[in-house]
């Protein structure tokens, strides 16, 4: 069966609703980009090619930007690819190898070269019906790249965003390269979200684009403790308090919705008292992602201290959900076995949350109330791209006990708006890290609050859509 790749249709949003983010003289010189946007892309458009549209920050950060490119008048669209299982292994093998991981130890040879550009071919075909001469498209992560050729024999300006990497290069990222060069001879820029990230054999071509959040996401929204607690109880991942509002949120499209849905939960007994204060973690199931590393530190907390007031929630998506994730069970079924090792004291403190993920937005409003109804925010990554999850632990001016690699080191300022790990591995630190935010909640509303004001300042949509502008001036100057 040919594999066609599908398009995920984005409303535009206008800019206006972005003017309130910005100071005057800022707001009119982002108008003035958004002009200069429109005048380069009149006649073209701006194509956005992804491996899924649900799980993962490029799907979370994707509807915000094309909906206000949209907005400021520019034809902008987001397709994405199909695959084979086959096809998501071998990407995801590439995923791991960028992080320096070997992942499965499974091989990046002539067979896997030949199941991956058998999918990308297949795709192709159905891309380049509708991609035109001099149209833009931008391409993101290992699962799009070798897309580059045929699209730039076609006559589109192609351009690779890498939303992940590793700081310290080792023989795992060399091979991941190998296999992505030819996909990357056709590119005329390769976007990273950090420098260190940056290949020699690409800093002619290679381009600083941060990651961003929207705001006004659903996701990001302003939302009242009540309401939070309302939906946490819904889901199943908080008791049902007496007077609780309706587990309302407010779509995209202005409509009002209501959560619904149940989460599946592994857990002793019955969820936290609403009153109870919560260590969260929200990621993919993933192995970088370390939720297994942070039950251990969780558990070490515990039995350093056993009367402190505290409960662990590791929430992800269903995991079935994301199509180009597939160690997602396993990872789950890997932290499910070391939640059985503990004590009975410890396990009945831990809850192993899967989130629905049928209705996107009904999911991001549940994230949502989760990180809001926090008292600590963490991701405890082994390696990590960059890391929205803390972004939008920050904006809700949460308190945060991170890593100390990849992104997360570009976000969190140690001991100003958050705690950054020298040693992800070392369960003591990660313990006495979090026990110090929850001892001292004068010291962590102080960094929650610099934490808010951090990410408005260098992390929102209005700065990315600001550089993508640049990278549309760069594109046409090339002419």
């Amino acid at each position: 069966m040919m594999l066609k790749p599908f398009e995920v249709h984005i409303q535009a949003e206008p800019l206006t609703h972005l003017e309130s983010e910005l100071a005057p003289s800022d707001w009119r010189e982002f108008l003035s980009r958004a002009d200069h946007a429109r005048a380069i892309m009149k006649g073209r458009t701006f194509w956005n090619i992804s491996s899924t549209a649900k799980g993962g920050g490029v799907a979370e950060m994707l509807p915000g930007l094309v909906a206000y490119t949209r907005g400021a008048g520019v034809d902008s669209r987001w397709l994405v690819l199909t695959g084979t299982p086959a096809f998501f292994h071998i990407t995801k093998r590439l995923f791991n190898a960028l992080h320096g991981s070997s992942g499965d130890g499974s091989a990046l040879g002539a067979v896997e070269r030949e199941t991956y550009d058998d999918v990308l071919q297949d795709n192709a075909e159905e891309l380049l019906a509708l991609v035109k001469p001099g149209d833009v498209v931008l391409l993101h992560d290992p699962q799009t790249c070798g897309l580059g050729p045929a699209l730039a024999e076609a006559g589109a300006s192609v351009v690779w965003r890498c939303h992940v990497g590793r700081d310290t290069p080792n023989a795992e990222v060399s091979r991941a390269w190998e296999f992505l060069a030819p996909g990357l001879s056709a590119a005329r820029f390769l976007i990273f979200s950090r420098a260190a990230y940056v290949p020699p054999q690409y800093a002619d071509r290679a381009l600083i684009i941060q990651p961003s959040i929207d705001i006004f996401a659903v996701k990001n929204q302003p939302m009242a403790p009540a309401v939070a607690r309302a939906i946490l109880a819904t889901t199943g991942l908080l008791r049902s308090g007496p007077d609780m509002p309706e587990p309302a949120f407010t779509r995209a499209d202005g409509v009002t919705g209501r959560v619904s849905r149940g989460a599946d939960i592994i857990r002793l007994g019955t969820g936290p008292v609403p009153d109870m204060p919560l260590l969260v973690q929200v990621s993919r199931w993933d192995p970088l992602k370390d939720a297994a590393g942070v039950l251990s530190g969780f558990a070490l907390l515990l039995r350093q201290t056993p009367h402190l007031r505290v409960e662990l929630v590791l929430a992800g998506p269903a995991v079935t959900s994301v199509a180009d994730d597939p160690d997602a069970a396993a990872t789950l079924e890997d932290v499910l076995a070391l939640w059985r090792r503990q004590s009975h004291f410890v396990r009945q403190r831990i809850h192993l949350a899967c989130l629905p993920m049928t209705d996107l937005e009904e999911n991001a409003a549940i994230v949502n109330a989760l990180q809001r109804h926090a008292a600590v925010v963490t991701q405890k990554s082994l390696q990590e791209g960059f890391g929205l999850t803390i972004t939008e632990a920050m904006w809700k001016a949460r308190p945060v006990v991170a890593s100390a690699v990849g992104g997360l080191q570009d976000q969190v300022l140690p001991g100003e708006n958050g705690l950054l790990l020298r040693n992800p591995e070392d369960r003591a630190e990660f313990a006495g890290a979090v026990r110090s935010l929850l001892e001292a909640p004068e010291r962590a509303t102080l960094m929650g609050l610099r934490a808010h004001e951090h990410v408005r300042t260098h992390f929102t949509i209005t700065r990315h859509l600001s550089d993508f502008v640049r990278l549309l001036e760069r594109l046409s100057m090339q002419k």
